[in-house]
């Protein structure tokens, strides 16, 4: 049945004389970084990244109103065998991988200018009303606080699948299949390097990556790198915590090649996220063995990276849960007191996605604190979730208030270098144009450009850090003095003895009054 309707697709086309050409279209964004996770582009010296598309160019309008009847008959009559059969599916639409492509051709999007910067008042939803990349703020330009990347697994790959629908964005530039000419196909379209789901084998890895090294020059290098050991049926009870020996050392094996690519292809990152690294039922598992093995899995890594001379920062991305009950890496907190634990916190640092930070319970705004105050704030995921929804819908950030908190801890940090602000975010199920892509992108940039402005406002204002000051004011004696150096992170003198400082707060008290309650309007605590 499907076969007849593919026929009569057919037919109708060459009725309607409508020739279809994949034409490659340019499109110049702003200092986007290129993430091996998902194809990320990276824009390096001020120069602008090259977006590639493809899109599909329809041909011929003048079509006579008989033939045009004849087709909306068909068309009728296809609708109605589609409403009462069930079970066939019909091919996504694709272009012919052997269609010519064309550098700068004239395609559905060369309408699409460049992205500009137009301020607060245009009304052009293809600018950037608030993401000015050269202006500076608080002694950096805009593009160096931000150093922002688009996520290909979300977008360019993006189905608009979902746990209970099937996929509704059928993109022009694919043809169906997984091989490795498609995959070199999309490096010629998008920069996208690799997807170690089907590319199993090195050796085809290799060709793929050859040619990504080809197409990104000397100006363009990935943000980071990762392994995917989470979707492969082999990954069901994890990679580095799998029960399973044989698939540890798989992991591992998988790990070395895509830390050598992404060495290879000069990336700056390299990203660790255990969807499967963790527990379906304690009742089966050895949890410390797990961890265990987890710990020597990183350990691993970490001497890999210093033997191939790989200088990147090893990332770990916190998440509490989906796809699995309880991951190990539940947050920034968890994640820190593991690497403290086994001693690696001087080799991991911590990419916070925003999603997972609220699947753990938590703000984005307290995990990225939670990791700047232990020193391992290293990359953030941007993206948001919906309260009404339980699960990662990965949605773009679009919320002012949250991203001025995001951006304070940013600012806090001294920016992300070499890190960056990944747009792990995908458009909408109902969202099915290719030129939403670039208003969602442009609306998250803007958002987090607005957030960075806010900062700017509160630090100039003051009112802000008055107000936490005074609320500590009682510290700032010499006896608060002594029970702070202790633990400060930077402290260097040696801190006064545990028993002087306990006698000094038994006494204390006795030339004190009782301590003074806050009034209720004055009271920060919620």
């Amino acid at each position: 049945m499907a076969h007849k309707f593919e026929e009569k697709r057919k037919s109708i086309l060459q009725q309607m004389d409508m020739n279809l050409e994949c034409v490659l279209n340019i499109f110049s964004w702003n200092r986007l970084e290129l993430n091996l996770k998902s194809g990320y582009f990276n824009q390096l010296n001020n120069l602008d990244i090259i977006y590639y598309y493809f899109s599909v160019l329809t041909v011929h309008r003048s079509l006579h109103e008989s033939m045009k009847m004849k087709a909306g008959k068909i068309f009728l009559l296809l609708l109605c065998l589609n409403v009462i059969t069930i079970g066939v599916i019909a091919n996504p639409p694709t272009c012919d991988a052997n269609l010519v492509i064309r550098v700068n051709g004239k395609g559905i999007l060369s309408w699409i200018p460049r992205i500009k910067y137009e301020g607060p008042s245009s009304k052009n939803p293809l600018a950037y009303k608030w993401y000015n990349k050269e202006e500076e703020i608080l002694g950096k330009k805009m593009k160096d606080w931000m150093r922002f990347s688009v996520a290909f697994w979300h977008t360019f790959r993006g189905s608009g699948s979902d746990p209970f629908g099937a996929p509704t964005k059928y993109w022009p530039w694919e043809d169906g299949t997984n091989s490795v000419a498609m995959a070199k196909r999309r490096s010629k379209i998008d920069l996208y390097l690799f997807n170690f789901v089907y590319l199993e084998s090195n050796a085809n890895l290799d060709e793929v990556v050859a040619l990504a090294k080809e197409l990104q020059g000397t100006k363009i290098r990935p943000l980071w790198g990762t392994a995917q050991l989470f979707m492969h049926p082999r990954y069901m009870h994890g990679g580095a915590t799998s029960s399973e020996l044989g698939v540890y050392v798989y992991s591992a094996a998988q790990v070395k090649k895509a830390m050598e690519v992404t060495h290879y292809l000069g990336g700056e990152n390299y990203v660790f996220w255990g969807g499967r690294e963790g527990y379906q039922t304690l009742l089966n598992t050895d949890m410390g063995r797990e961890l265990d093995h987890m710990a020597r899995f990183f350990e691993s890594a970490a001497a890999y990276k210093k033997k191939i001379g790989f200088s990147g920062t090893l990332l770990i991305e916190p998440k509490p849960q989906e796809p699995t009950k309880h991951q190990y890496d539940w947050d920034a907190a968890t994640a820190a007191n593991f690497l403290r634990k086994y001693g690696l916190e001087g080799e991991f640092k911590l990419n916070i996605e925003c999603n997972h930070a609220t699947l753990s319970g938590h703000s984005c705004h307290h995990e990225l604190e939670t990791a700047r105050l232990n020193g391992m704030l290293g990359n953030i995921d941007a993206n948001t979730g919906d309260p009404q929804i339980g699960w990662d819908t990965d949605q773009f950030l679009t919320d002012i208030g949250e991203a001025t908190l995001v951006m304070l801890s940013v600012v806090r940090n001294g920016g992300l270098a070499p890190g960056g602000f990944n747009f792990d975010a995908k458009l909408r199920r109902e969202s099915t144009d290719v030129e939403d892509l670039f208003i969602a992108h442009i609306s998250g940039m803007d958002t987090l450009a607005r957030g960075l402005r806010n900062v700017a406002k509160l630090i100039e204002d003051g009112s802000l850090a008055e107000l936490v000051r005074k609320r500590y004011q009682s510290f700032d004696s010499e006896l608060g003095a002594q029970i702070e150096v202790k633990y400060s992170i930077t402290n260097t003198t040696t801190p006064p003895p545990l028993r002087q400082i306990l006698i000094c707060l038994r006494r204390k008290p006795l030339n004190w009054e009782n301590p003074k309650l806050l009034l209720p309007s004055r009271n920060l605590r919620r």
